[in-house]
Parts: structure tokens; sequence; C-alpha cells
């Protein structure tokens, strides 16, 4: 893992999403989600709930498997964090969850979906709600797809309106309907 340790900020909110680790980029911009599934991810929120990335970045916590960058794999692209790597980073995801006692988790990814659900197939857990417990807490998880450019899931049937039922699912959920009146 390469630092500096990557954060959305200090934001109380009852809403915390979490990504898989910074990618390369994350660092010099000093903060998640910076570049190009940033950019998709805030025209997720814009579209389903009318938020802008400044309002996202200042409503919803900014968590992640790992903090900071894992390095690039052997074809190129961002290494997954390995388990260990998971396992040394979790303490941090699971105070934070203590700390904020939030209502909502809205995981981006597998990685970061299998922190709080048995891995399964994207099309069995997208567009769908669960109750978990994790850290002493138990919350409500709607998770998403990765929005990388990378995998096609999102923008291909089911996946495409799999990720609409998602997005519909945390825009009626009473944590987020709060900060999006805010």
């Amino acid at each position: 893992m390469h630092p500096p340790p990557i954060s959305g900020g200090a934001v109380i909110s009852k809403t915390i999403l979490v990504g898989q680790a910074p990618g390369v980029r994350e660092p010099v911009a000093g903060k998640p989600f910076a570049w190009t599934a940033g950019k998709t991810l805030f025209r997720w929120f814009e579209e389903a709930a009318g938020m802008t990335e400044e309002t996202v970045r200042t409503k919803i916590y900014f968590a992640a498997v790992c903090r900071c960058f894992p390095g690039k794999a052997p074809g190129g692209s961002d290494r997954v964090p390995n388990p260990q790597e998971i396992e040394n980073c979790s303490p941090w995801l699971n105070r934070e969850i203590e700390i904020l006692r939030p209502r909502l988790i809205i995981p981006i990814g597998k990685l970061a979906i299998a922190q709080f659900l048995p891995i399964a197939k994207l099309d069995e857990i997208i567009g769908r709600g669960f109750r978990v417990r994790r850290a002493g807490h138990s919350f409500d998880l709607i998770p998403l797809p990765h929005p990388s450019g990378a995998s096609p899931w999102h923008r291909i049937l089911p996946g495409r309106d799999l990720l609409q039922q998602a997005l519909e699912r945390i825009v009626r959920h009473e944590a987020f309907r709060e900060i999006a009146t805010e």
C-alpha cells in the first residue's frame, strides 16, 4: 500500500459510502472518487437525486475498505487489496461505524460489498436492500456496482436496470432523504 491515506473528510452523516481503495490519482486530488469512476458515481447521484458532487461530498461520509493506494497490478490496472491488507485496514471502517452509527451504508463494488455480505453475483445483490450488523451496529445496506469504466456491467442489461432500482432505493431511504432535503 502506498501512502498517503485518503479520506472524504470530516462529515457527520447517517449515510456512509464505502469504496474499495483510492486509485493512483486520488492522492494527488486528496479525495476519494476524484477521477473517472467518481464522475460516473456523481452523475448517478445527480440523475437520481438532483445532488451535485459538492453536495454529495458534504452530506455523505466517504469511507473505504483500504485507505491507501494498493499499487498497480502486473497488467497495469489498479491492484485489488489482498486479504491481509483488508484485515489491517478493517479497524478503521469498524470505528467509523461505531462513531457515526449510520442508518444507511452504500458499498460501491464487489470488494466493498464483500465486507458486509457473502460474495454473490452482482445480479443477486444490486437493486436490493439488506439489514446488516457490523461493529456492534445494525443498519441498512444498499449496494451499488463499481462505476469504473473497466466494467460494462452497469451499462448493459440486467445491470443497468438493477443499478436504477438500487438508486431508487437509496433515494427513498429515510437517511438519504434527510440529507437530500437539508
